[in-house]
């Protein structure tokens, strides 16, 4: 249950990581109130403080393929990007080919696709174009669904010029503030992302739903572990009081027989704890096939080392206080009385 517990963190972690520093690296993200022609671009370029500026196109559509279909968004990315990154499984770059489109595999499987099928897509965006490409690759992606395309490729399915719908930016850390507020105070400029201010609140959000749940589910996984443990260790206490009676008429020391009992005790936890972690590793991934798998979001299966470690602390930590408590017992362990039980 621990390891559970904390997996979801772990994952989370895992996710913003891929999300936020390797596929999108770029501080700033600007959306125009309209398509606008690419002049507004060399004007972005040429502020203070901006240092790297790739445009981007974005075209809602609708994703036809036999009688299933998905309305979204189609992104067009210049070629040699390199601030919002098309990735893979490998955490590869994808480049986006001259023709065709590159979809998330949950998209793909929502539309019904796979590599090499033909796509209908119906622009639902000035003319309203309807044409078919195909699906030249799919790439897994954490948050959400997505779909892209060669800019050059989405300019011609629009039959349009270079017409923009925005741009990434990255921008020197101490304009930053400066630049929201001019981009906020722009009519043309509808919309202003901040990569510190989404990662923030994805944080929140995580901590505000899960946090206080993970942290229950700590709390009694320790009182289980605990309850667990010691309930067995006082069974063998009560199941070998005669044995080790015996030993102590026979000479035998308390330490001696404590070292015994709990010598024993102490190899079956050994052997227990990668026993459970296995287990806990096995709860995760069923956690993720049941639950981790949607069109918001996809859980990857990866628990961290420390999440392992504290399992562990744990486990060893309830079992050393059961063996304090088992062997006060045995410190007071009435010789005769138990010599005279029946057995």
């Amino acid at each position: 249950m621990m390891i559970v517990g904390m997996f979801f963190l772990d994952a989370m972690e895992v996710a913003m990581e891929v999300q936020f520093n390797v596929a999108e690296r770029q501080d700033l993200t600007v959306t125009f109130a309209e398509p606008t022609s690419a002049g507004a671009i060399y004007e972005l370029a040429g502020l203070e403080g901006v240092m790297h500026l790739e445009p981007l196109r974005t075209v809602p559509a609708r994703l036809v393929h036999g009688h299933r279909s998905r309305q979204t968004a189609i992104t067009g990315l210049a070629s040699g990007f390199r601030l919002h990154r098309v990735i893979d499984s490998d955490l590869e770059t994808v480049e986006l080919p001259p023709e065709g489109i590159v979809l998330s595999t949950k998209l793909a499987e929502i539309v019904g696709v796979t590599t090499g099928d033909m796509l209908t897509i119906e622009v639902l965006e000035g003319a309203r174009p309807v044409r078919e490409v195909v699906v030249s690759e799919l790439v897994d992606e954490f948050l959400g669904t997505a779909a892209y395309m060669d800019l050059d490729a989405l300019h011609r399915i629009m039959r349009e010029g270079r017409v923009l719908s925005g741009a990434f930016l990255q921008v020197d850390g101490l304009e930053i503030d400066g630049l929201y507020s001019r981009f906020k105070a722009t009519p043309t400029i509808v919309g202003v992302a901040l990569k510190d201010a989404a990662i923030r609140s994805f944080r929140d959000t995580v901590q505000a739903n899960m946090g206080i749940i993970i942290f229950f589910n700590q709390i009694f996984s320790s009182i289980i572990a605990f309850g667990v443990i010691y309930n067995a260790a006082r069974i063998s206490l009560s199941e070998r009081s005669w044995e080790l009676a015996s030993l102590r008429v026979i000479g035998f020391t308390k330490g001696e027989i404590s070292y015994i009992l709990l010598g024993e005790f102490g190899m079956l936890t050994a052997v227990a704890i990668p026993l459970g972690i296995g287990i806990g590793y096995g709860l995760a991934a069923l956690t993720v096939y049941s639950v981790g798998d949607t069109e918001l979001y996809r859980i990857p299966l990866y628990v961290a080392p420390a999440t392992y470690g504290m399992a562990i602390l744990g486990v060893v930590t309830a079992a050393l206080v059961s063996s304090l408590v088992v062997a006060n017992r045995l410190g007071r362990l009435n010789v005769a009385s138990v010599l005279k039980t029946r057995e």
